[in-house]
């Protein structure tokens, strides 16, 4: 099996269990990760994200294998909640 369908035929719970591992840099059980378990974990954490959620989250590799990258504005705009609670200006305060 080669790299590309052993990443396409991933479960998404095995992909959640790698990248928590390579989040916290330790197995489920507490066991750490050695340099070259921790190296390959994150290659295919990155090629799931590439290859089947087809990311579009910002510090994620998106379908075409680059960073996704988003500038202040995109930013600003994915994040703006505009059914705020309260809104008050300094003056109100």
């Amino acid at each position: 099996m080669d790299f590309t369908a052993m990443v396409s035929a991933m479960a998404p719970d095995t992909y959640n269990k790698l990248a928590e591992a390579v989040a916290t840099g330790r197995w489920a059980d507490g066991t750490p990760l050695s340099a070259e378990q921790k190296e390959q974990t994150l290659q295919l954490v990155l090629a799931y994200q590439s290859k089947v959620l087809k990311s579009q989250d910002i510090f994620t590799v998106g379908p075409d294998g680059q960073i996704v990258h988003k500038s202040k504005a995109e930013l600003k705009k994915q994040f703006s909640d505009p059914a705020a609670i309260a809104r008050f200006s300094h003056d109100d305060l």
